[in-house]
């Protein structure tokens, strides 16, 4: 990161953060993508199985993760404000909390996975596939988890082309350990959907060996020495990085989550309804990767101009991104729209799966827009550090107004199942437009305090 001057140098510099993020975040969840294709032309069974496991992984690690990015406008604030020497003990305190969250999430998982799928109605291949392809992901939640706290370093500094260069080495490896473990090819046994669960661990345990080797080794990771002093864990230090991080981690659980909830709800339908909800949910959380990229770019920017105390500087950067995002989703909706029968049958060969998932996915292009919004406006708070107000606006449009409305429309009205969609969109709508209000008061009252300052 540098500073700018002109609105032309903060695109330029808005863009090069960005644009690795972005290839970054793609494949990453490229990965969960063809996750659900691979697994999906394995079978039906296997198709929703990964379905239910990854709608109770995903809002857990998304939660954690959450908590971990807190160290990103952490360390961006640090640079920002010249204060580099804070850094390498930030972030080895950082590594710690990441195992630590792990380890909690592993013994939570042991205690707790049984008894949550079998209060759910589903046919035992369903169950089988689900419950395995968590145990097998939970076999790489610790180097997951240490990598994502890696990545926020490096991330901080604006070297996000080093991240992409990860994730890009990983994606085929990914892709190969797939086609092994769900097929059963190169002498390897056929796991189904379970496979996938294996593929990514394995994936994980890689990403996180290049990233450590990384900061190890090259400039200017390497000065920073984060491996080579050690000292012992601290809970005022993790408490610093958590009084940011739980805020923003539960916000972004109760987003996720929204969509994982639906998927429970959507167990009492058949087996192709589920897959067709994964198959179109999949799709549009592809897409939702831009204005989340946009999000996390704007953490880094605005974070480092408000180290700096340049808070005209930050709102600049704020509504560079918001504008980004609004113009992000004109494009994925066309992309939705034309591509919707393309989209489905990449997931099922099956009928009904397909005529199921176009409809699906007619309702996603509306909800992406909310998202198109609602993301980057996180993205610009999350680098004021502003996470505690956005916590409670974020509990109450996704679950006291999105998913209660849903359940209504999906049961009191002829919508079924797509009624837990259109209350999806409620919900982000609701989100978006509560975010935006806080941003201007933020910024407003910022303002205040700089005039009274001068």
């Amino acid at each position: 990161m540098y500073q700018t001057d002109t609105i032309r140098q903060k695109l330029k510099l808005f863009m090069v953060i960005l644009i690795p993020i972005l290839i970054t975040q793609l494949s990453l969840y490229a990965m969960n993508f063809f996750d659900t294709v691979m697994s999906g032309n394995a079978g039906t069974g296997d198709l929703a199985g990964v379905a239910i496991g990854s709608s109770l992984w995903v809002p857990i690690f998304t939660g954690i993760n959450g908590i971990l990015l807190a160290l990103s406008p952490i360390v961006a604030q640090l640079t920002g404000g010249g204060k580099d020497k804070q850094v390498p003990e930030t972030v080895r305190q950082g590594i710690y909390l990441s195992v630590a969250l792990a380890l909690l999430v592993s013994l939570c998982g042991y205690f707790l996975l049984d008894p949550v799928l079998n209060r759910m109605e589903l046919e035992p291949e369903v169950r089988h596939v689900a419950k395995y392809y968590l145990i097998a992901i939970g076999t790489g939640i610790i180097p997951l988890f240490l990598f994502n706290i890696v990545r926020c370093f490096i991330d901080a500094l604006g070297q996000t082309r080093v991240s992409m260069f990860i994730i890009l080495i990983s994606l085929p490896l990914n892709i190969l350990f797939n086609y092994m473990f769900i097929f059963g090819r190169l002498g390897m046994p056929a796991l189904g959907g379970i496979g996938a669960g294996v593929a990514s661990s394995l994936t994980y345990w890689l990403t996180s060996v290049i990233a450590f080797l990384i900061i190890l080794k090259v400039r200017p990771f390497k000065q920073y020495k984060i491996l080579k002093v050690w000292s012992i864990p601290s809970v005022h230090a993790w408490w610093e990085q958590l009084r940011i991080g739980i805020p923003t981690g539960f916000a972004i659980f109760f987003e996720t989550s929204i969509f994982s909830a639906v998927t429970l709800f959507m167990s009492v339908y058949s087996t192709e309804t589920i897959a067709a909800h994964q198959a179109a949910i999949n799709f549009a959380s592809f897409l939702y990767m831009i204005p989340l990229s946009i999000a996390m770019t704007l953490t880094i920017a605005v974070g480092y101009e408000v180290g700096g105390n340049r808070i005209n500087e930050a709102k600049t950067y704020s509504y560079l991104g918001l504008g980004a995002g609004i113009s992000v989703s004109f494009l994925a909706g066309f992309i939705l729209y034309v591509l919707d029968d393309t989209v489905a049958r990449l997931y099922n060969d099956n009928p009904e799966v397909i005529t199921l998932t176009k409809q699906f996915i007619f309702y996603a292009i509306f909800f992406q827009f909310a998202d198109a919004v609602g993301a980057p406006l996180q993205g610009a708070l999350r680098g004021y550090k502003d996470v505690n107000i956005t916590l409670i606006m974020a509990f109450i449009s996704y679950w006291v107004i999105g998913l209660p409305s849903g359940w209504v429309l999906a049961n009191y009205t002829g919508f079924g199942p797509f009624g837990y969609w259109i209350g999806i969109i409620i919900g982000l709508s609701a989100g978006a437009i509560t975010l935006y209000g806080r941003l201007l008061s933020l910024q407003k009252s910022l303002s205040r305090k700089a005039i009274h300052n001068t």
